[in-house]
């Protein structure tokens, strides 16, 4: 193990008994404020550090079994508890240097999902749709619950735009939570294939846009100024019965200082709609934030993943070929059909090891 990962690791475990002994005391038990948030902290520090520490005897233990290999009578046995000891430190160092890696404050929150038709017209938004389908699928596989919160319908099928709510358990096959898991797959999504509307079979390229927007957390949560907002309300389209075309249930909020936009036609409720609404009105403000600030960093260095930035083309679909590249990362697989079925968990698994790969050299850099 390189030196400035021990150094670093150490420090947990320094700082573990500090933790153990502030919650010990009195005077910090009655602020439940400090109380909970140093519990928070010991809860962090004490996974990597009981790592740390199981690193650590592991290394002994190999150390042990090396000088036992002078010992002929000895030396079948120190052999094997060699072998099996390097296999556990790679694997710790691995999961240790993981632990260490600085994440996302809303990784564990749930996201907005939204999906705009680009270039390529009724093609464009027939993908859109297939790509709806795809993280449905996905986020049922995962036990996440989804909600559509506003759509678009296009005439020949499939969306001009829509925006999906997904929430579920906060650990997921890429260990971590809806947003943490997700949010990679902002950006521009190519497809070749030959749209149902031609007649000649030639192959078109046509576009969608993702973005993936974390729910804001109300304690960190952007503040809405009501005299900032336009509310407008109006009837719902598509599929939702009598009630949902015989009343003005539907809400768009305008944040006029942006410009930004967010509506809601999901539920029965006009004060429901329009709370959904705010809330995706603040994720779009907060997205707004976090997306000029990257594209700060990104001017200082250029990220391996990258911003997120929706006019980022990140991945082509390619039909014919059943192919799917991820551009980003350099990934191709030939399992176009699973994936749109929602087996994403190999590309979300290589974004997820590229972007702490990175985390990982700069931190070593920075050293």
């Amino acid at each position: 193990m390189k030196p400035f990962l021990r150094s670093q690791l150490q420090r947990f475990a320094e700082r573990q008994h500090e933790l153990d002994f502030l919650l010990s005391r009195e005077d910090i038990m009655q602020d439940m404020d400090r109380f909970l948030a140093l519990s928070r902290e010991h809860n962090e520090v004490t996974q990597i550090a009981g790592r740390w520490q199981r690193y650590q005897q592991v290394e002994q233990d190999v150390a042990t079994a090396r000088d036992m290999l002078e010992d002929p009578e000895m030396a079948d046995l120190a052999e094997e508890e060699i072998t099996a000891g390097e296999g556990e430190l790679t694997t710790l160092e691995q999961e240790l240097q993981r632990l260490l890696l600085p994440r996302d404050p809303d990784e564990a929150r749930p996201a907005f999902v939204e999906i705009r038709a680009g270039t390529g017209g009724d093609e464009s938004a027939l993908f859109a749709g297939d790509l709806a389908r795809m993280y449905m699928r996905y986020a049922e596989s995962q036990g996440w619950r989804v909600e559509t919160l506003s759509e678009s319908p296009a005439e020949l099928g499939g969306y001009r735009e829509i925006v999906l709510r997904m929430e579920g358990p906060d650990s997921t096959d890429t260990g971590t939570g809806v947003y943490g898991t997700l949010m990679f797959e902002s950006g521009g999504h190519r497809v070749q294939r030959v749209p149902v509307t031609e007649s000649q079979g030639r192959v078109h390229t046509s576009a969608c846009t993702v973005a993936v927007m974390p729910e804001p957390d109300p304690a960190r949560a952007v503040t809405l100024n009501m005299a900032d907002i336009r509310v407008d309300t109006f009837r719902a389209s598509g599929a939702g019965g009598q009630h949902i075309n015989k009343t003005d249930s539907a809400v768009r909020v305008v944040h006029l200082p942006t410009g930004i936009v967010a509506e809601c036609q999901d539920g029965r409720s006009q004060h429901s709609n329009k709370a959904k609404a705010l809330q995706v009105l603040q994720a779009r403000i907060q997205e707004k934030e976090r997306s000029e600030r990257a594209a700060r960093e990104a001017a200082l260095r250029k990220g391996l993943v990258g911003s997120g930035d929706r006019s980022d083309r990140i991945r082509t679909y390619n039909f014919p070929q059943g192919r799917l590249t991820d551009h980003r990362i350099n990934l191709t697989i030939y399992k176009l059909s699973q994936v749109m079925e929602g087996d994403l968990h190999e590309v979300l698994q290589a974004l997820r090891h590229a972007h702490e790969a990175e985390q990982l050299a700069e931190l070593e850099v920075n050293q």
